[in-house]
């Protein structure tokens, strides 16, 4: 990399140098020509420039709107060819982006009044907030001026490179319709002499050159002879004094501000162009022959340069200026440069002031750099209240982010929906479904995983809630307690009936069976608890299994408990065979082969189909149900075989209801298989019409109803006897006269036939 110290002297030839390019034969390098087809070098192999293509301008207006989040943006071009093609090309660029182009306006300095007054109020009416100027000052300064005169006040402009923000072309009046719009312009450095160089202009040095004599005229407020330009007084009236031109007047004598040196890019690039130019040209005729850069080290002949040997050097420069400019030209000629950002600041209507406020370089397209707090937005809100800026005092509403988008972002929870005929920023908010959600980030509803559920906002997604049936809510711990107290319960008549075994009322239908049966029903009421809870592998298994066969166990001891009461009976009457089967065996054997059918179902089921748990995902939206999946198919099996020894035990047990005595046990036991058979009958349909935990809640609360009428009926009247009625615990009692009568009445029966 060559550094390169500039000085005074070439600063100054570079300044009195003019045109839109420098050339040399035919390699150009132009500093103000930003076309994009330009940087095909197919079609312009020596064309090289000191400014950035379009491209990057267009890409550097998108990254600006995009940082404040406007998506509403209208658009005013020149109708030329740069504009048309430019705009187009915004507008592209700017869609692509999920922004839309509300209008594109065309202006022209040849337009008449009536189409720029049209295109003007056309302009105040629309809703977009935001307007891009893509157009040099010479096409756009008659519609600006007439948007001035209508006062507009709500509208933020983005001027592009072309539009020179030049303070003297408009009015005080119309600057203030330019207040808090943003600008890009080329980024300057300082040029060292420049201002001298500016200082020491003079008529004499050049007379032939009008374009300073015109400046003459206009910095010190006179006029020229016109026959000769001698310098000659000629009286001219000028607001009633008599000025005329001198030679001898010098620039010192007025203020820079006449040059308004606000904008100075095209003086700038053409600076760099010319050095660019100046320095190829030099190394090119310092080549040492034998070390050129052309074949076998050869360089080019000073007395006859070739543009192809000029464009050689200038394509492979590479200069670090002491300004802290860099010249460099990539393969489509392009120089890196960069864009700076300013804001349009005006205080007390009258002092207005261009404030750097970003930056964008165009080798790091994808960034901008804005400082938010330096910005001065227009008076587009009331204001409010004041604080100080820098030096200033201003309002609230000056700090105001103007807002541009054709509809409002949907809230969370809503979608977009496109609008029939109208651009894709203009939309309405639907809400999104039910199992669906939208958080700021997307644009589009999403179903949530099976797991989460939406939250209230449905903005995000929650995990659903996981429901059983836990001992720590009311249900379950209702259920528990109930539990609890029915086991205690059934450990207390069988404390009873052990205390009290030898009384008649116990040993009347076999107490070791009555015994065996309050054990069982002790745990029918325990392994509800086995429902209770989070459902794992091993509670899975062994629930209704267990539930299965205990119960099984309990009806056919009840069925054995009835088939013994009518045995007993018959074994009363004299030589009756039935005394042959009220041996212990008998009921064994009715427990036995009654429970061991129910055992080999719920093996089968264990070893075909065991239960486990499962997630229920899809019957609740909010929530997630662990249950066991049970199957069908055992499930029935054992509940119906458990309904048919109910069913055989109630059959029994009604038909042998009126047998004699006192003390009827066979009623007991009918009334005890209705309320069993009754509750399990209901038990169906509660069930299958339940889910979740209530669905376990049903079969536990079955469970326990079933249990205690067995209990209840079977032994409550028999306890009341034993603790409140000890007179009638006699074997008398529980016999009977009617039962005495009966026997005596069978014994008669049985001498007639004989």
């Amino acid at each position: 990399m060559i550094v390169v110290e500039s000085s005074e002297e070439t600063s100054g030839v570079v300044m009195e140098m003019s045109g839109a390019e420098v050339k040399m034969s035919q390699t150009s390098i132009s500093y103000g020509s930003e076309l994009p087809m330009l940087s095909d070098k197919s079609q312009f192999p020596s064309f090289l420039r000191t400014v950035p293509s379009n491209i990057f301008q267009i890409t550097a207006m998108v990254r600006l709107i995009g940082h404040f989040n406007w998506t509403w943006i209208g658009m005013i071009i020149s109708d030329d060819e740069t504009g048309l093609q430019g705009g187009q090309d915004l507008k592209a660029a700017i869609e692509h982006n999920k922004g839309c182009v509300a209008y594109m306006e065309k202006t022209h300095a040849t337009y008449n009044r009536t189409i720029i007054l049209t295109v003007a109020k056309y302009i105040q009416r629309h809703t977009a907030k935001v307007i891009i100027v893509y157009s040099s000052v010479v096409h756009v300064k008659n519609l600006l001026e007439a948007l001035s005169a209508q006062n507009v006040t709500d509208k933020t402009f983005i001027f592009s490179t072309s539009f020179t923000m030049t303070l003297g072309l408009f009015s005080k009046q119309a600057w203030r319709l330019f207040n808090g719009s943003l600008g890009l312009v080329l980024r300057i450095t300082k040029m060292p002499g420049f201002e001298e160089f500016l200082t020491r202009l003079n008529p004499m040095r050049d007379p032939n050159d009008r374009f300073i004599k015109l400046f003459w005229e206009k910095a010190f407020n006179c006029r020229w002879l016109a026959s000769n330009g001698s310098g000659t007084l000629t009286p001219v009236t000028q607001g009633g004094t008599v000025t005329s031109c001198f030679e001898k007047q010098t620039i010192e004598k007025i203020h820079l501000s006449e040059f308004e040196l606000n904008d100075l890019s095209s003086s700038y690039h053409t600076y760099l162009a010319v050095f660019a130019l100046a320095h190829a040209v030099t190394s090119l005729m310092v080549c040492t022959p034998g070390q050129g850069p052309f074949g076998n080290g050869a360089c080019a002949d000073n007395s006859n340069i070739k543009p192809w040997q000029v464009l050689h050097y200038v394509k492979r420069m590479n200069l670090s200026l002491k300004i802290g400019a860099q010249i460099s030209f990539d393969e489509n000629g392009d120089a890196p440069s960069a864009y700076d950002i300013v804001n349009v600041q005006i205080f007390n209507y009258e002092e207005i002031q261009l404030v750097n406020v970003g930056n964008f370089d165009s080798q790091q397209d994808t960034h901008i750099n804005i400082n938010n707090s330096a910005i001065l937005w227009g008076e587009n809100t009331q204001l409010t209240s004041s604080l100080v800026h820098s030096t200033h005092t201003v309002t609230l509403s000056f700090l105001q982010l103007p807002r541009s988008v054709c509809s409002e972002e949907c809230p969370p929870g809503c979608r977009q929906a496109a609008i029939k005929g109208k651009p894709i920023c203009c939309f309405e908010c639907i809400p999104c479904a039910q199992e669906e959600i939208r958080d700021p980030d997307t644009d589009e509803c999403m179903k949530c995983p099976d797991d989460q559920w939406p939250s209230s906002k449905h903005d995000q997604c929650i995990p659903k809630v996981i429901e059983f049936l836990s001992f720590d809510e009311p249900l379950g711990y209702t259920l528990s307690f109930a539990a609890a107290f029915l086991a205690l319960t059934a450990a207390c008549v069988l404390g009873i009936f052990l205390k009290y075994g030898s009384t008649p009322i116990v040993k009347a239908n076999n107490r070791r069976l009555s015994y065996l049966l309050l054990i069982f029903l002790k745990l029918c009421f325990l392994c509800s608890f086995i429902f209770i809870g989070r459902p794992t592998k091993l509670s899975c298994m062994l629930r209704q299994t267990i539930f299965g066969i205990i119960f099984s166990i309990s009806v056919s001891m009840v069925l054995a408990k009835t088939i013994l009461t009518v045995i007993a009976f018959k074994a009363k009457l004299p030589n009756s065979p039935a005394r042959k089967l009220l041996g212990g065996k008998t009921p064994s054997c009715i427990v036995s082969l009654c429970s061991l059918i129910q055992v080999v179902i719920c093996a089968l089921w264990l070893a075909k189909s065991p239960p486990f748990p499962e997630p229920d995902l899809l019957s609740y939206n909010e929530k997630i149900i662990v249950e066991c999946n049970e199957g069908k198919h055992f499930f029935y099996w054992m509940l119906g075989y458990m309904g048919l020894l109910a069913t055989v035990s109630f059959i029994v047990a009604f038909v042998s209801r009126d047998l004699p005595g006192s003390f009827n046990e066979a009623k007991l036991i009918t009334f005890s298989m209705v309320v069993f058979v009754s509750v399990w009958i209901s038990f169906i349909p509660a069930y299958l019409s339940t889910q979740g935990k209530y669905m376990v809640a049903v079969e536990v609360f079955a469970i326990l109803c079933s249990s205690a009428g067995l209990l209840g009926c079977i032994f409550f009247p028999k306890c009341y006897i034993i603790l409140f009625r000890p007179d009638m615990n006699s074997r008398h009692n529980i016999i009977g006269r009617k039962n005495v009568g009966t026997i005596r009445k069978h014994q008669e029966h049985k001498r007639r036939r004989s």
